[in-house]
């Protein structure tokens, strides 16, 4: 889909006047509209039944994400094939409820055993790929002036900012790298606050009717629907968007030294028999970080070829835990964060595609004491500039460290934590200020192997 489609289609959404999402994903009325076989949906609806023991229409639908028509159609089939029974009235409601006969129970359970998801309806991948594809991420594009409002509050180059604007709208993926503590990671993460926007993420996809749990409270932030009548989980479910999505913000997800080849696949749980979406299907429409690049337990070359295909064709292949392979839509912003220089981590075959390669540096005396102010003011210490001279020139000038964005915060908090303990946290002294710089810097010199400073 190109600019256009997407202005057009957007326009389109914007004028629906009950759910803005409702043009792309609209509410299926019936079974066919689902675009999920009968069958599926009878097994369905049989393990939510099996689940919870008896249920009446409405609390189908408020579970299965299906409308009230759907539910009626599988539960009279249900009915046919003497798998279901209407139980007695329980207290004094006027709904009726469900529940399944011994014939019913046996077919559920055979159901759980052959994929044991129970939860909202599915979206077929094919559907999942139209929409994804209409609320693309790299139609999102960021201008300079949004850029440095998003970034106003932080001591940051505007030249820098000026490298990441256009690398989030190139399409391509980025590569951040730089010495330690130049704030790459910091940075990467506040780049989410030019995401926003709203996207459509399914609670689950089916792949020939194996369902992949998609949905992550941990990754995506839902936002509560505006109008009523999605809050009251009418039977109706004539208007608005298909329930089998939720309304969230971009996702973003975050990957550090824990990240494993296994993570970036399909996986499946063999106690409960339910498949789960990889990182990167879960970070679809919004971004994908991969911070500490090279510091993973696999070797960077293999996590690089990973993502090879992806990358150059927007498109990843998937495979389920029976050996049928899929394809899925790869559609984000892929950024690495590393330490080591990117010569090292992968060949020049695998550096030519990424179309972004932004260096992080270290920090002149002006924007260190632009973000030394920053972090008294947030910490309440007074702000003494004779201090702050001291700094530089009996500690960063004599033993020759180089200014980093993450020191002012590190410095000023450890010299805090023994000001309060003599009673007067918003008074720094030169003696403090040694002793923060000794405690925070012994530390790390012996941790990296350099000799330890006593001066």
């Amino acid at each position: 889909m190109n600019e256009q489609q997407h202005d057009l289609t957007m326009q389109a959404i914007k004028q629906q006047p009950v759910s803005p999402f409702s043009a792309l994903a609209p509410r299926p009325k019936t079974v066919e509209e689902t675009h999920l076989s009968k069958q599926f949906l009878t097994e369905l609806v049989s393990k939510h039944l099996y689940d919870a023991g008896a249920l009446t229409i409405s609390q189908l639908v408020n579970r299965a994400c299906l409308s009230g028509a759907i539910i009626e159609e599988i539960l009279n089939y249900l009915r046919q094939e003497a798998r279901l029974e209407v139980l007695p009235r329980l207290g004094h409601g006027q709904e009726l409820f469900y529940g399944l006969t011994d014939l019913g129970r046996v077919a559920a359970h055979e159901a759980l055993n052959k994929n044991g998801y129970i939860g909202p309806a599915p979206v077929p991948v094919s559907v999942y790929e139209k929409v994804v594809a209409a609320q693309s991420v790299h139609l999102v594009k960021v201008k300079q002036q949004q850029t440095q409002e998003a970034f106003k509050d932080i001591v940051i180059k505007d030249s820098l900012l000026d490298q990441l604007g256009p690398a989030l709208n190139s399409g391509r993926s980025i590569v951040i790298y730089g010495p330690p503590g130049t704030g790459k990671t910091y940075i990467t993460q506040r780049l989410t606050r030019l995401l926003t926007d709203l996207c459509l993420i399914p609670h689950a996809i089916s792949v020939n009717e194996s369902v992949i749990q998609l949905y992550d409270p941990l990754v995506h932030v839902s936002v509560s629907p505006n109008n009523d009548a999605e809050r009251s989980g009418s039977l109706l479910f004539q208007e608005g968007y298909d329930p089998r999505f939720k309304l969230c913000k971009r996702p973003v997800v975050i990957s550090g030294g824990e990240l494993t080849l296994d993570m970036l696949e399909v996986q499946y749980e063999p106690a409960t028999k339910i498949y789960r979406a990889p990182l990167q299907l879960k970070a679809n429409n919004g971004m994908y970080i991969i911070d500490d690049m090279g510091r993973q337990r696999v070797a960077p070359v293999a996590l690089f070829n990973r993502w090879i295909v992806p990358m150059e064709e927007k498109r990843d292949h998937l495979s389920l835990g029976n050996g049928h392979n899929f394809e899925i839509p790869f559609d984000e912003i892929l950024i690495f964060s590393t330490n080591i220089n990117p010569l090292e981590l992968g060949d020049a075959a695998f550096l030519r595609r990424i179309g972004h390669k932004i260096f992080f540096d270290t920090l002149d005396s002006e924007a260190f004491s632009q973000i030394w102010k920053q972090v008294c003011t947030e910490k309440q210490i007074d702000f003494d500039q004779d201090i702050l001279n001291y700094l530089f020139d009996h500690h960063y000038q004599r033993k020759h460290c180089s200014l980093l964005p993450c020191h002012p915060r590190d410095l000023l908090g450890i010299a805090q934590d023994k000001a309060l303990y003599l009673g007067n946290p918003a008074k720094l002294s030169k003696e403090l200020i040694d002793w923060a710089w000794e405690s925070y810097f012994v530390q790390l010199e012996q941790k990296e192997g350099q000799p330890v400073h006593n001066g």
